[in-house]
């Protein structure tokens, strides 16, 4: 049985009035490994800043509990730094989680690898955001993936949901590509900020929208109270990631989800449902993303 057991820590299915308390629980880890300078105290400023920047700027007009805040982590990986420049150059790996109704357990929503994060920093930089004036390339990419994480969270909340803070996304992208770094540009890379967002807008990916939508809210919120009714959403939900891969072939949004959904996948069809429906879930699986056949086998069994 899909183990979504056990008493809800935290539920943002309704948002009320709490003085002070912003939308984002965010953990910045820094990892300077790949470098041989052994000075720290640069990046330990920018993971204090960065954590500082995403959890206590007010980044909507929604106010938060503070149990209601959403779950997110930015794992930065330092590829290289350039003291004169002050230019560190790093891979991203940013991910949020959204519990699941009446139960203890929680799902990744939004998971994301951006091998072109590229700031300039130095210690005594003072993070500040005004979307009016973009000129940091740091604050611009934090605020794009706070805003990308809120965008995601109100979809799997109700349909559609997140609309203006994606669009806020969208015009933080625009503006930003007169900065010169990497990662902004339009229709160079589909994996890219732009690339990713700009199938997550458009028209004919609105059923991939709608699959946030009933997978999460339709599909694993249900099933601590109808384990049965809320696989066959999520079953639904798959059709969905189907029609949107199939009207955009070239977009990796469907490809990511399987691959951060994939354990959780086959959590919830391995020895469950019936045979016919295992085999459906299979071939959706399959076509979307063979490189994780070894999963999408387990679900036969």
């Amino acid at each position: 049985m899909f183990l979504l057991m056990g008493i809800i820590v935290h539920c943002p299915l309704s948002i009320v009035q709490h003085a002070h308390a912003q939308e984002l629980r965010a953990k910045v880890v820094v990892n300077t490994a790949q470098l041989s300078n052994t000075k720290t105290e640069v990046f330990d400023a920018l993971k204090e800043k960065a954590t500082t920047f995403l959890n206590d700027h007010k980044w909507t007009d929604l106010q938060f509990k503070d149990i209601e805040k959403i779950e997110c982590n930015f794992n930065i990986t330092v590829n290289s730094w350039d003291e004169t420049e002050n230019l560190i150059k790093s891979t991203l790996l940013v991910t949020c989680s959204r519990p699941v109704f009446n139960s203890s357990y929680s799902t990744t929503l939004y998971s994301v690898k951006d091998g072109d994060f590229q700031f300039n920093f130095q210690t005594t930089d003072q993070l500040e955001w005004n979307p009016e004036y973009i000129d940091n390339n740091l604050t611009a990419m934090l605020a794009y993936y706070a805003y990308m994480i809120i965008g995601y969270d109100m979809d799997s909340f109700s349909p559609l949901g997140g609309t203006s803070y994606l669009q806020t996304a969208e015009n933080i992208v625009n503006n930003a590509q007169n900065l010169g770094f990497p990662g902004w540009a339009s229709f160079t890379d589909n994996k890219n900020r732009f690339g990713l967002l700009n199938d997550y807008l458009d028209g004919s990916m609105e059923d991939y929208r709608m699959l946030v939508y009933k997978y999460h809210r339709e599909g694993l919120d249900q099933m601590a109270d109808n384990a049965e009714g809320g696989r066959k959403a999520v079953s639904e939900a798959l059709e969905l990631l189907e029609a949107s891969k199939n009207a955009r072939t070239m977009s990796q949004l469907p490809v990511l989800f399987t691959e951060y959904k994939r354990d959780e996948l086959v959590n919830i069809f391995s020895r469950q449902g019936t045979s016919q429906e295992r085999e459906a879930v299979y071939d959706i699986l399959f076509g979307i993303n063979t490189s994780l056949n070894e999963y999408w086998e387990k679900m036969k069994k």
